[in-house]
């Protein structure tokens, strides 16, 4: 579990591709010794699990479910990526809960400065622009931002020059893509008030799928 606050920016030093997955080798400033092998790093948003670590790097297996859902099969030795280690429980969350499960990816599709903030555009297919909301939370490429507009194929978001400064949302063109990890618990919430996931005998029992009606007769309003 993370919070979407950066910690480091990170380099890609080398790719090694192993059929449809792959092992990336990534060099950090973070001090790693208190990390061990097997422990979670996020990398882009992305939960990896640290295979072995070196003075100032670090090495992860990546799946092949992992590269295919994520801007990691187009990636080169020489990106920088954001890095965040897993979270303590005795940690403050800055951020929002984040799970580094990364549900797509989006593409930047508009940058405009007002004042001292730049607000990007960001398009996204319709299934993850779905479970957003206005003032709702994302995490792009790992970072926690929260959501200004949305619309069917898109949302926009507000960023600080620290955030811009220090993560690599500042280093982002129109037309490059990003890893998008929307809200999960807006996530479940849809998921329950839709019923999916129900069998169609579970649901004709239950009387149907959740609606306002159903939770007014058992009393929850």
């Amino acid at each position: 579990m993370f919070t979407g606050i950066i910690e480091s920016l990170g380099t890609i030093r080398r790719i090694e591709t192993h059929g449809e997955g792959k092992v990336l080798v990534i060099a950090c400033d973070l001090d790693l010794s208190s990390t061990g092998i097997g422990d979670s790093i996020a990398v882009n948003g992305a939960c990896l699990t640290a295979v072995s670590l070196g003075k100032g790097q670090f090495k992860v297996d990546m799946a092949p479910e992992t590269v295919s859902r994520t801007t990691f099969s187009s990636i080169g030795p020489g990106a920088r990526v954001n890095i965040e280690r897993a979270l303590k429980l005795s940690d403050r969350i800055d951020g929002h809960l984040v799970s580094g499960h990364i549900d797509g990816t989006g593409l930047v599709s508009k940058i405009e400065t007002r004042s001292n903030a730049i607000i990007y555009d960001i398009q996204v297919p319709e299934n993850l622009a779905d479970e957003m909301i206005e003032k709702g939370s994302v995490a792009i490429d790992g970072i926690s931002l929260t959501i200004n507009q949305c619309w069917d194929s898109g949302f926009s978001v507000s960023i600080i020059p620290h955030t811009a400064k220090i993560t690599t949302i500042g280093f982002k063109s129109i037309g490059d893509p990003v890893n998008i990890e929307t809200d999960m618990l807006g996530k479940y919430v849809k998921k329950f008030l839709s019923g999916q996931g129900k069998s169609a005998k579970s649901a004709n029992d239950a009387g149907g799928d959740i609606s306002m009606s159903l939770l007014a007769r058992n009393g929850f309003l």
